[in-house]
């Protein structure tokens, strides 16, 4: 008996997603491999979507105009504008907002977010609890450290903003516009605008250093 509800279960689903991929086919979505993508009933596309294969959509996610979702994403919670690109293997979850031109690449995180136009964060990255402005490009390996163990605290980067790879951005914090983040940097201030920002130990070389044999 309880085979045969697994198996009604996952009929009942198998259909209910035919439905769905065929209502937004019906609506112009390019779903690439439509039978490895999964929606949700409230799932919304405008106009000129693509959809790369392995991509799940979750409740409450919008997709505007002219966007690309490439392979392996999972979103849910989020609102995307037009021409925004995703992925692949990025994870949008719960209050993420890409306004237009903004990119999300590969293997990033985001939550309780809002990146405006033409914003980037390419690779590699958190960014959770933050807003990013205008023109800005988040480097790889950057993180915004959000939670302190005990609370979550959020995270401002203002326009014309270039945080450089590796960076870790300590919330509550506030990074003005036109201002540059240094690479491998740990920021626990806020930064002012048009400045450069650094921290990093300075770098040590041993002469005639021998390695341990084994």
């Amino acid at each position: 008996m309880k085979r045969n509800n697994k198996l009604n279960k996952a009929n009942s689903y198998r259909l209910s997603q035919e439905v769905l991929r065929n209502k937004a086919l019906t609506k112009g979505v390019n779903l690439i491999a439509p039978e490895t993508i999964f929606l949700s009933k409230d799932t919304s596309f405008g106009k000129n979507v693509t959809v790369e294969p392995y991509v799940v959509f979750g409740p409450k996610v919008k997709i505007g105009n002219n966007s690309h979702i490439k392979s392996f994403s999972h979103l849910e919670g989020t609102k995307i504008e037009k021409n925004v690109v995703v992925g692949p293997y990025a994870r949008l979850r719960e209050g993420t907002v890409l306004k237009e031109n903004t990119k999300i690449g590969n293997f990033v995180e985001t939550k309780k977010s809002n990146i405006n136009k033409n914003s980037k964060v390419n690779h590699l990255s958190y960014i959770g609890d933050a807003s990013i402005g205008k023109n800005s490009n988040i480097g790889a390996g950057t993180i915004t450290c959000n939670y302190d163990g005990i609370k979550k605290s959020k995270t401002k980067i203002s326009d014309n903003v270039f945080i450089g790879s590796n960076s870790s951005l300590v919330a509550p914090i506030n990074v003005s516009k036109d201002s540059v983040v240094g690479a491998g940097s740990v920021i626990t201030k806020n930064v002012k605008k048009k400045t450069l920002a650094l921290t990093r130990a300075p770098q040590l070389e041993i002469k005639n250093y021998k390695r341990k044999k084994k």
